[in-house]
């Protein structure tokens, strides 16, 4: 009795499996075998540069003083609104003592001299007046004695800038308080108080004390591929994604492209320039890193399919189309703009055809 059950099961096995084999066999094999397609649809395609860089001011100023010293007061802050002409900062001057010595000494020889020339103009105009002289050798003189003056003068203004940290001249005053060249925000500050200061001259670059920049003027500045900036062109719209600002796109105008490539990590790039448009209240702050798509070219509202599905040999391209009673059929297809995702279909087939994907290659 219960080897004729186990018999029984044994069959009941066998016919479920040539059943399940045989239903495997009508439906075209597994799922893995079945045709894959992709329905052409209508959308649109953009093609783009990607740019990568930051939001920078357009003009960024770089405050430095004249006089050497250290900051002993600071009148304004980072983040601060400052017009032109208003007060930044203040430089007390720290000369040596050897400094402050040799300058006395200075004008008090200086002061000498102009008292010896001054006597002799005067006995130079004496023997002038008696005809012993010629009239250029009193001029010359008078010339030596207006230079001895002006010597005076600056010895005495040099000493006043040292004791003082200002001084009156005959046409501005000079002065140890260091103020705003422009109206805008102070972005950053690079002294304290107490910190020794460099002067600007022509034979040193100076202390920087601050940065500053008007804020209503901001940019876009990065570098796009060597490859694509040969297809870019002053003017192009730009749509810019600011990473500290997700969900807001600020959109701009290329307005520069370098003619001049650089080098970063092993590859060639070209620095570009980017207006940005209205903002749309969003504040935007210099500094922050940011991609721009400029827009090459844009399709609104084409058949296209993932260009995957599209085979290409030379100047032809085909694909394979699914018909309704399930035959397959090869077309050729007139293709336009691109963003190497999806491609545009301008003949050949039309929305909704369905086209058969290729099948994947096998990694040898």
């Amino acid at each position: 009795m219960k080897r004729r059950t186990k018999v029984v099961l044994g069959i009941i096995v066998i016919v479920g499996v040539a059943g399940g084999a045989y239903a495997a066999v009508n439906n075209g094999g597994s799922d893995d075998d079945a045709i894959k397609t992709v329905e052409a649809e209508r959308g649109d395609i953009v093609d783009k540069a990607l740019a990568v860089g930051r939001i920078e001011p357009e003009i960024e100023i770089s405050v430095k003083s004249k006089i050497s010293g250290v900051v002993s007061r600071e009148f304004a802050d980072v983040g601060d609104f400052v017009r032109a002409g208003d007060l930044l900062l203040e430089i007390k001057p720290n000369p040596t003592p050897l400094e402050l010595v040799e300058t006395r000494r200075q004008l008090e020889l200086r002061q000498l001299e102009l008292a010896n020339l001054r006597k002799e103009l005067d006995r130079k105009a004496a023997l002038l007046e008696q005809g012993l002289i010629p009239q250029d050798e009193y001029e010359s003189a008078e010339r030596a004695y207006g230079e001895a003056e002006l010597n005076v003068k600056l010895a005495r203004e040099r000493l006043a800038l040292l004791e003082e940290g200002r001084v009156q001249t005959s046409d501005q005053s000079i002065e140890a308080v260091v103020k705003s060249p422009i109206d805008g925000f102070i972005l950053e500050k690079n002294v304290e108080i107490g910190d020794p200061v460099t002067p600007l001259n022509p034979y040193q670059e100076g202390t920087v004390l601050m940065t500053m920049a008007e804020m209503s003027a901001l940019i876009f500045r990065g570098t796009v591929d060597e490859i694509d900036v040969g297809r870019l062109s002053e003017g192009m719209p730009v749509e810019i994604k600011i990473g500290a600002l997700p969900g807001v796109e600020v959109t701009g105008v290329l307005s520069k492209i370098s003619l001049k490539a650089r080098t970063e990590d092993n590859a060639t790039v070209f620095p570009i320039e980017i207006e940005l448009g209205e903002s749309n209240d969003v504040v935007l702050r210099a500094g922050y890193s940011a991609n721009a798509d400029v827009i090459i070219d844009r399709r609104e509202g084409v058949v296209m399919i993932p260009e995957r599905l599209v085979s290409f040999s030379g100047d032809t391209a085909k694909v394979t189309v699914l018909l309704g009673d399930g035959t397959q059929e090869e077309r050729i297809i007139e293709t336009g703009l691109s963003d190497a995702i999806n491609i545009e279909v301008l003949s050949g087939i039309e929305e909704g055809a369905k086209v058969v994907e290729p099948p994947p290659r096998e990694i040898e």
